[in-house]
């Protein structure tokens, strides 16, 4: 991030010295990360499509998997993607948030929580996106008892920004919920994600370390998404990518009936649950 801070038409200030005061070589100013192959790429689509199926698998389990499918790879170089695309090897989850161990770890408070009200619980997590020449990675926040996806935000590395971009935004947009969730990754108890609850008063949550079925909704969020929208499409590039992905999320809040809310669409559910808790605030007022 500190390579977006130098400013190339800044008349005032040179280039050398804008690095200095960043502590950033300039070397590093120049530096273009070399893109994967296409037959890497095509490897990590695979193992993405086969980790949904089997979020235990390990790269050890991977790479036999690999091989039965007629792919000639071994342990190095799966241990080399899964890494890439923020897959953990060990836990069940997809490690596409890093633990930091100099952040402080919230508990999880969601264990015997009626969660019926929308804005009481959100979520968040972030996933691996798949293109014909690259990938991305989507994080996408989610209301809890509407299922209803608030905001959404891509990013071509795993840096915390993205992500608090898309907190601002849904925080703007629909107030503060009471309690937010996460894992525990480094993006999610980084000091401008945990400073922005804060200053919202909204009280922490994070899941136990390796368990994805604490954040469960947004899982199968995930799951639908590429099985209805990123498997079936070869974006070729980013804008391609956040087009596609901002088609089906308004399908998926707009116009696609969930089972929970007995045919409702998440949209639907959230407003309804909104207007029926501002009912009850004026009757309970005017009591």
């Amino acid at each position: 991030m500190k390579r977006a801070m130098v400013d190339r038409d800044n008349a005032a200030l040179s280039i050398s010295s804008q690095c200095r005061v960043l502590s950033l070589p300039r070397s590093s100013l120049y530096y273009k990360r070399k893109g994967e192959s296409a037959y890497n790429l095509e490897l990590m689509t695979l193992i993405d499509k086969q980790f949904l199926e089997t979020p235990f698998y390990g790269v050890r389990q991977m790479t036999w998997h690999l091989k039965a499918c007629g792919h000639k790879v071994n342990k190095k170089r799966i241990r080399r993607l899964m890494r890439l695309m923020g897959l953990m090897p060990i836990y069940q989850k997809p490690n596409t948030s890093r633990l930091n161990k100099a952040h402080k770890i919230y508990p999880y408070l969601l264990g015997k929580l009626n969660i019926t009200q929308a804005n009481h619980v959100w979520c968040a997590d972030i996933t691996y996106i798949p293109m014909r020449k690259g990938f991305l990675y989507l994080v996408a926040i989610m209301d809890w008892a509407s299922r209803r996806v608030l905001s959404w935000r891509l990013s071509n590395t795993l840096e915390a920004d993205f992500c608090v971009e898309a907190l601002d935004e849904a925080i703007l947009k629909f107030g503060p919920p009471k309690i937010f969730n996460t894992d525990q990754g480094s993006q999610f108890t980084g000091f401008k994600w945990i400073d922005t609850l804060s200053k919202a008063k909204v009280r922490i949550s994070m899941d136990g370390k390796g368990r994805f079925m604490d954040n469960i909704f947004i899982e199968r969020l995930w799951r639908s998404l590429k099985y209805e929208s990123v498997y079936l499409h070869a974006w070729e590039g980013g804008r391609e990518a956040k087009a596609g992905i901002g088609k089906w999320m308004d399908f998926y809040n707009l116009k696609r009936p969930h089972a929970a809310h007995k045919g409702l669409t998440p949209d639907n559910a959230y407003w309804k649950n909104r207007q029926e808790m501002e009912t009850d605030q004026m009757i309970q007022s005017v009591a």
